[in-house]
């Protein structure tokens, strides 16, 4: 069972910096990944995407975070990263992970990331 874990949320003063983490576990015997993003979601609205990262590490981003968040692999394959730098108020929101796997996704629980001085 290929399962998400995010970590790295928090609160942050506008302009300030978080790097979230999704560690991707029992993937060993799954299909093969086909991307890992990140959507984000508040109360009363759509989950909305964030960014990707696909098998071949092309990334894609949403047009509101472009050149302020940007998200890598580590040496260790299924553990990717979400760096976001000049966060505003309006990133506010529960941050979560999805791997797809085999044309299925894998969610997180999530981690709030709050911007607020």
């Amino acid at each position: 069972q290929v399962r998400a874990v995010e970590s790295g949320g928090g609160l942050v003063q506008p302009g300030g910096s978080l790097r979230l983490t999704c560690e991707v576990s029992g993937s060993t015997f799954a299909p093969h990944e086909e991307a890992i993003a990140w959507y984000r979601q508040v109360p009363g609205k759509q989950r909305e995407f964030v960014a990707d990262i696909r098998s071949d590490d092309t990334t894609n981003y949403a047009l509101f975070v472009k050149g302020r968040f940007t998200m890598s692999r580590s040496n260790i394959r299924n553990t990717v990263f979400l760096q976001m730098n000049n966060l505003k108020p309006e990133d506010t929101a529960v941050y979560y992970c999805d791997a797809i796997f085999g044309g299925r996704n894998y969610w997180g629980q999530g981690t709030q990331v709050t911007v607020s001085s």
